[in-house]
């Protein structure tokens, strides 16, 4: 599956931009307010969700950051809810808004999402409560390897978007990994 594009935007649909990465242009759904502040020729940076539709279609969800990609799998995975709701969803505001509006049980939050009603939001909030404390541990990246990153001139979210994906236990593994990633 495609899981980060980089590239110029070439053109802009209602619902959709296409990005050009080398020679292929990518069809991809990005939230509203990405879609309104694009132009073509500008360069864009996502983190991708793949869906197959009706066993014949692509449709690619880019998304700003990995952590953002994160949490558009886990309300996706919140049953009545499609990878358009979810990339509303998670576009309402930072991650750390939308983690916080669940902790909180603040149903305000999601008032803006089109197609959401009052109990379709209760639910979205029940399914992910347990889910984002456990997520959210597992996330948890050591001061010591994003200091080492930033200290390499990486900004601080550049480096624990980089570290939360690496598999590696060992510390100096770890930052070379990262820096694998930052580097693609």
């Amino acid at each position: 599956m495609i899981a980060y594009l980089k590239g110029t935007v070439l053109a802009k649909d209602t619902e959709y931009i296409i990005l050009s990465v080398g020679d292929t242009g990518y069809k991809v759904h990005v939230a509203e307010k990405t879609h309104a502040a694009l132009s073509a020729g500008d360069e864009l940076e996502v983190f991708c969700a793949s869906r197959i539709r009706q066993e014949e279609e692509l449709e690619l969800f880019g998304l700003p950051s990995f952590r953002a990609l994160q949490l558009f799998d886990l309300v996706r995975g919140v049953s009545g809810i499609g990878p358009k709701a979810a990339l509303a969803i998670v576009s309402q505001g930072e991650p750390e808004d939308l983690e916080r509006a669940i902790a909180q049980g603040e149903e305000a939050f999601f008032r803006g999402v089109h197609g959401l009603g009052k109990k379709k939001i209760q639910k979205v909030i029940f399914e992910l409560t347990g889910k984002m404390d456990t997520r959210k541990e597992q996330d948890q990246v050591p001061d010591e390897e994003v200091d080492a990153l930033t200290s390499l001139g990486f900004s601080r979210q550049k480096a624990k978007e980089a570290l939360s994906g690496v598999s590696a236990q060992d510390t100096e593994e770890r930052i070379r990994q990262a820096l694998k990633i930052i580097r693609r």
